[in-house]
């Protein structure tokens, strides 16, 4: 289980909007377990091709995250659609952060 995630990043403030809007749409926020920090500050490059994967409560919430980055700018790697080949009722999209991450919003509902 992982106890928390932290990712470097070039712009704090635009990567500070990306996951408040798109954790927000899946009720979460940065806290404890996820935050992010200026790469400058602690002397360390941004990361680079970290995934990151946030559970939603359902397909629209999926959708709703997908819709959210796209708004904010973010390169879409894969709309929302079932991935059978991960797993039957896996249904997820994928985006990049404004670092170049790429972050997912998953639902395992269909099992």
């Amino acid at each position: 289980m992982i106890d928390h995630l932290g990712i470097n990043c070039a712009g704090y403030a635009t990567s500070r909007e990306f996951y408040d809007v798109v954790l927000g749409v899946l009720g979460f926020s940065r806290q404890t377990s996820f935050w992010i920090y200026e790469g400058a500050e602690t002397g360390i490059e941004p990361n680079r091709e970290v995934h990151i994967a946030f559970a939603a409560a359902d397909e629209a919430g999926v959708r709703a995250f997908h819709a959210a980055a796209v708004g904010l700018g973010a390169e879409s790697l894969h709309a929302s659609r079932l991935w059978p080949e991960y797993h039957p009722g896996y249904f997820g999209a994928f985006v990049r952060d404004p670092d170049g991450n790429n972050v997912e919003a998953v639902w395992h509902g269909g099992q």
